[in-house]
């Protein structure tokens, strides 16, 4: 597989965004998944291992059977165009900036929740900022990066696969005593299938911004450990030093409060700093597209046989 027919899904849902949630294969997953959670739920990692290879078979039987209804290439566009939200992200980040800069907190608070899952409601302007720009980083790897890089080596069933266990990690994998045990295996293999994209893109991100590459690289390696998840504190520390903000710091989920450390050293966010941040958004993804494709390219010059694949393959 090439990164050409990865990148054609990501041009496409830049384009038309994400189906309604009537139609939208993800919701349907997420509404047999949850219907399923009734019957195979037991308080241990057993049970969620059984529930994680279900949903992981229903998701690569689904992206094998459109591969082999419409061919391996469209297969991969038609899988990542549908499951990258690129553009719904960078609405939704826009939205709530607007919001705080007319002075809605409230509305803000409200529309936030799209993005996040902490409790929102004592969040000032900085606070939701840094909220919206943290989503914004995350989800640069989990619905778009991630997104393309399975794509690339994996056609549809990878992508597929990988929204699965991405949707099962947001359904379960909850550090609280109900979903502990149980959530267990979707919220390790999320780590696993995301650990090459979250540091690509944060390579994607460097590329995009040149002068801050070095503040990029030293914040990841000074900072990023402090994060619980091992992906998440990349990329957020990445996006942290390209726009020379701070993000990281305590959040409240119910009755629990994480710590995600400090990332970066830079200004309190503001919500021009999440326009910027939906900006280094695009730009670190079509750096990432560009770093596959040049490296697919590359590949092929080294190996004649394989150039009419750069295209076709």
């Amino acid at each position: 597989m090439t990164p050409t027919w990865a990148v054609a899904g990501l041009a496409i849902d830049a384009v038309l965004g994400e189906p309604p949630a009537r139609v939208h294969p993800v919701v349907w997953f997420g509404s047999v998944m949850r219907r399923l959670e009734q019957v195979s739920y037991r308080d241990h990692r057993s049970a969620g291992l059984g529930h994680l290879v279900a949903g992981v078979a229903i998701a690569a039987g689904a992206g094998t059977a459109v591969r082999r209804l419409v061919g391996p290439r469209p297969a991969a566009a038609v899988a990542v165009a549908v499951c990258a939200a690129g553009r719904m992200l960078d609405g939704e980040a826009k939205a709530v900036a607007d919001l705080c800069r007319a002075g809605d907190l409230h509305a803000a608070r409200l529309r936030v929740r799209s993005l996040v899952g902490r409790d929102t409601d004592l969040l000032d302007a900085t606070d939701l900022s840094r909220a919206v720009i943290e989503s914004v980083a995350e989800n640069s790897v989990d619905a778009v990066v991630a997104t393309l890089w399975w794509g690339t080596i994996a056609g549809a069933p990878g992508v597929l696969v990988h929204r699965a266990v991405n949707t099962l990690d947001a359904m379960v994998g909850h550090r609280n005593e109900h979903y502990g045990r149980f959530g267990w295996a979707s919220a390790r293999l999320d780590d696993v299938v995301n650990f090459v994209p979250a540091r690509l893109a944060a390579l994607g991100v460097a590329l995009a911004r040149p002068r801050r590459a070095r503040a990029v690289q030293q914040t990841i390696r000074r900072d990023a450990s402090a994060h619980p998840s091992p992906n998440g504190g990349v990329i957020e520390a990445a996006y942290a030093a390209a726009l020379d903000v701070g993000l990281g710091g305590s959040n409240r989920y119910g009755d629990v409060v994480e710590n995600r450390g400090r990332l970066g050293r830079g200004r309190p966010p503001s919500p021009d700093d999440v326009r910027a941040a939906i900006w280094l958004r695009q730009t670190s993804t079509a750096a990432v597209a560009g770093l596959l494709c040049v490296a697919r390219l590359g590949f092929c010059l080294r190996n004649p046989r394989n150039r009419p694949s750069l295209w076709h393959d």
